[in-house]
């Protein structure tokens, strides 16, 4: 009995395992195919004059904007999401702190997917490419 128990336990294992691996890669692939998106976003962005600018990040609760050492193009009219000129993916959303209102917040690189939102739990859901080409042919008139 002990010993049934012992090799569920460990097949169990396993599964788990390799269930996370595949989302890991899957994971992996989707963020190579959004960085490929974003590099050719830079480079079409380039091509019609659009000129990254400086990119503000909001606190969580909303109530403090920052100015970051990035430029770049916001993809969303709220300015949640952008890209920088680096074609990396920014989420615009950093907690409140005294030294950001200051010195300006920090920003990192977020992983990128193909449908932005996703998980989020606010229902709105778009697909990058979308996004991309919605900024893209706003030009200069972006909100």
């Amino acid at each position: 009995m002990q010993d049934e128990h012992a090799a569920w336990l460990a097949q169990h294992r396993q599964a788990v395992a390799g269930r996370a691996a595949a989302l890991d890669a899957g994971r992996s692939a989707e963020a190579r195919h959004a960085a490929t998106l974003l590099e050719d976003f830079v480079r079409r962005a380039a091509e019609r004059g659009l000129a990254p600018h400086p990119l503000n990040a909001t606190s969580y609760d909303g109530r403090w904007t920052y100015r970051t050492r990035v430029r770049g193009w916001y993809l969303k009219s709220n300015r949640s999401v952008a890209v920088g000129e680096d074609a990396a993916y920014y989420v615009l959303t950093v907690p409140a702190s005294l030294r950001s209102r200051f010195a300006g917040a920090d920003l990192s690189p977020s992983l990128p997917r193909l449908i932005v939102g996703a998980g989020g739990g606010d229902g709105e859901t778009v697909p990058l490419d979308q996004l991309l080409d919605r900024r893209l042919d706003a030009g200069a008139l972006w909100p």
